[in-house]
C-alpha cells in the first residue's frame, strides 16, 4: 500500500489515504490514461507547424516516450502483485478503444496475483500483460508427466498454487498412467507340464498343478533348448502378459532342479539308472514329538532311503495318524530329504490337518473329485519325483492311499473286454504298479522312497484284488491290526506280521541280534499281549539303544 500511496502522489490523485485498494488502482490507472491522451494532443499541435523533416525526428522522440509510459504501467503491475498471493477473478470494463501500438515484449518475472472482490475488474492493459504468462495446454493437461520411472500421485496434502486459474477447492487428481511398466527382474518358478503341441507351462503346488492363472508360458524352442521333461523344476525371469496374452512368459532360465541348466542337459534318463538295496537308514527317533509308534517302527520294520514301503491297515486302525508321525520324523532328522504328501480321494479335514501339522508339501484330490483330477496330480508328482532323483536328490513320497489311486486308474481306464474279480480291467493296474515301483535307491546318488497305505478288510472285492497285486511288491511291509484299534491300543501295529526285507543294511549288528531275540520272545504272544508289554517297557526308556540294553535285566 505504500507503493500505491507514493504512486498516487505523483498523479496528484486527491483524498488518496480514505479510498480502498481497488478504487485506488482505478484512479491510477485513469490519471495515467488522460495523461497519455493530453501528451498525444499536444504533439499533434507542434506537428502542423513544422516541417515534414521535423516530423520524422518527433515520431522517433515519440516511441522512445512509449516505452517509458508503458514501464510506468508494469511498476503498477508489480506492486500490485507483491502484495497478492491468490488468482484474481477478472471481468472486463467497458472503456474507449485506444490506438493499436505495435506490442513490445515486456520482461516481467512471474508474479502471484491477490483475490479481488468478485465484482471488480481492471483495465484491458493490465489483463493483456497478465496473459503473457505461460498457461499450460490442453495436451499437458491430460498427459500425466512421470517422473524417475515411476508413477507420480497429486496428494491433498502437498497443495500446489496455481497462478493461472482460481483456488476452488477440487478433489484431488491421481495420474495413473496408461502404460504401467514393471521394473526390475520378476522370478517364477514352477513345474513343468508338457502339452501334446510341444509347449508346455509352469505349474503351482499352491494349485495341485493344475490349470490356474499363475501358470508361466514355456516355449517349444526353450523345451528343446535346455532338454526339458514333464515333472522338472524350472526357475526362470518372466515378464508381464502384454495385450492379447494370457499367460507370464518364461524369457530365461536360470536353474532346473535346483541345478545350472548345462548341469541338467546331459543327465541320465531315470529309467536308466541303476537301483540298489536301501543301505542308508532314515532315523524316525529322537525329535522333540517322537512317539511310541516311530519308535516301533525303527526297531522292527526300519525305513531307508529309496525304500517301497506298504502300509497294510483296515479302515479306522490309524494309518493317517501312522503316516502323520512318519513325517514329522522325517521333516526333522533329515531335512535333505524333499518331502511330498500325496492324498488321494481323501476327505477335506484330512487335507487341511495334514497341511497345517507337517512341514511338507502336501498335494491333495479330495474324494468329491473326479477320478481324472486323481490321475493326474499322481503322474505329474511321480514325473516331479523323477526329474529330482535324476539331479541327485533325496525325495520321499508318502502316498495315502495306493487302493485308491489303482480305483481311479481303473475308472478312466478304456474298455478292454478282459476284467478281472471285483471289476478290475486287465490293464488298469499297470500305471499304479509303475507308480509304486519307481521307488528306488539310486547307484552313486539320489533316492525315491514310497511309503503309501493300502486297504483291506473294506468289504470290496475291488480292493482285495488291488491289495493281492501289491502284496509282494514293496521291500518294507507294516501291518495294522483291527483287534488293537477296537481296543483303543495305539500304535495298533501287528510287531510279528511287520518287518523289512534286507534289513541287515540299515541296522547294526549288535542291535540286529536283539531285535531277532526280542521277536521271538513276542512271537509267543498275541497280537493284544505284544504291544502292550512292548508299550510298557518303551515308555520306561528314552531311547531305542537304552531299550535293548535294559532287555538282558
Amino acid at each position: 500500500m505504500n507503493q500505491l500511496y507514493r504512486i498516487a502522489k505523483k498523479e496528484h490523485i486527491p483524498d488518496y489515504e480514505n479510498l480502498t485498494k481497488t478504487n485506488l488502482i482505478e484512479l491510477i490507472l485513469e490519471k495515467q490514461n488522460m495523461n497519455t491522451k493530453i501528451e498525444s494532443n499536444t504533439t499533434d499541435k507542434k506537428e502542423t507547424s513544422k516541417s515534414k523533416t521535423k516530423q520524422t525526428s518527433q515520431e522517433k522522440s515519440k516511441k522512445k516516450k512509449s516505452p517509458q509510459k508503458e514501464d510506468k504501467q508494469t511498476d503498477v503491475i508489480e506492486t500490485i502483485s507483491k502484495e497478492n498471493t491468490k488468482p484474481l477473478t477478472m471481468e472486463e470494463k467497458d472503456e474507449p478503444k485506444t490506438e493499436k501500438k505495435k506490442r513490445k515484449r515486456l520482461k516481467i518475472n512471474p508474479v502471484t496475483i491477490i483475490d479481488v472482490n468478485e465484482n471488480a475488474s481492471i483495465s484491458i492493459e493490465a489483463e493483456k500483460v497478465l496473459n503473457t504468462f505461460e498457461k499450460p495446454t490442453e495436451k499437458q493437461k491430460e498427459e500425466p508427466i512421470v517422473e524417475s520411472e515411476e508413477m507420480t500421485f497429486q496428494s491433498t496434502d502437498n497443495k500446489e498454487i496455481n497462478n493461472n486459474q482460481p483456488n476452488s477447492q477440487t478433489p484431488p487428481v491421481y495420474h495413473i498412467p496408461k502404460n504401467i511398466e514393471f521394473f526390475g527382474n520378476i522370478v517364477g518358478e514352477g513345474v513343468l507340464d508338457l502339452s501334446n503341441e510341444g509347449f508346455g507351462f509352469l505349474r503351482s503346488s499352491d494349485y495341485n498343478y493344475l490349470n490356474s492363472p499363475d501358470d508361466i508360458y514355456v516355449s517349444q524352442s526353450q523345451i528343446k533348448l535346455f532338454g526339458l521333461k514333464t515333472g522338472d523344476i524350472v526357475q526362470g525371469m518372466i515378464r508381464p502378459p502384454k495385450d492379447g496374452e494370457k499367460y507370464f512368459p518364461l524369457l530365461k532360465v536360470d536353474l532346473i532342479n535346483g541345478k545350472s541348466p548345462e548341469a541338467v542337459r546331459d543327465r541320465i534318463p531315470f529309467d536308466y539308472l541303476t537301483p540298489l538295496f536301501p543301505d542308508e537308514k532314515i532315523n524316525l527317533t529322537g525329535h522333540p514329538s517322537s512317539s511310541i509308534s516311530t519308535r516301533i517302527i525303527d526297531l522292527f520294520a526300519p525305513i531307508g532311503k529309496g525304500q517301497r514301503g506298504l502300509i497294510v491297515a483296515q479302515p479306522k486302525t490309524g494309518k493317517t495318524v501312522l503316516l502323520k508321525e512318519i513325517a514329522n520324523a522325517i521333516a526333522y532328522n533329515h531335512p535333505e530329504i524333499y518331502l511330498i504328501i500325496l492324498l488321494i480321494d481323501e476327505r477335506p479335514e484330512e487335507v487341511t490337518d495334514m497341511e497345517r501339522s507337517v512341514k511338507a508339501e502336501v498335494i491333495s484330490s479330495t474324494f468329491d473329485e473326479p477320478a481324472e483330477r486323481h490321475v493326474k496330480i499322481a503322474n505329474i508328482v511321480l514325473e516331479k519325483a523323477k526329474r529330482m532323483v535324476e539331479c541327485g536328490h533325496d525325495v520321499c513320497i508318502l502316498l495315502d492311499s495306493i487302493t485308491r489311486l489303482a480305483r481311479a486308474f481303473n475308472t478312466i481306464a478304456p474298455a478292454s473286454g478282459k476284467v478281472l474279480s471285483g471289476g478290475v480291467e486287465a490293464n488298469a493296474l499297470q500305471k499304479p504298479k509303475r507308480f509304486f515301483g519307481a521307488a528306488r535307491k539310486i547307484e552313486n546318488g539320489g533316492s525315491l522312497t514310497i511309503i503309501s497305505t493300502a486297504l483291506t478288510e473294506t468289504g470290496s472285492k475291488m480292493d482285495e484284488v488291488i491289495f493281492e497285486e501289491f502284496k509282494g511288491t514293496g521291500n518294507m511291509e507294516l501291518q495294522l491290526d483291527r483287534k488293537l484299534s477296537n481296543k483303543r491300543i495305539f500304535p495298533a501295529i501287528d510287531i510279528v506280521s511287520s518287518s523289512t526285507r534286507r534289513d541287515d543294511l540299515l541296522q547294526d549288528k549288535d542291535i540286529l541280534q536283539r531285535v531277532w531275540v526280542l521277536r521271538n520272545h513276542l512271537s509267543d504272544m498275541n497280537t493284544v499281549e505284544a504291544m502292550e508289554f512292548l508299550k510298557s517297557r518303551i515308555a520306561l526308556t528314552r531311547s531305542n539303544e537304552e531299550f535293548l540294553i535294559t532287555m538282558n535285566s
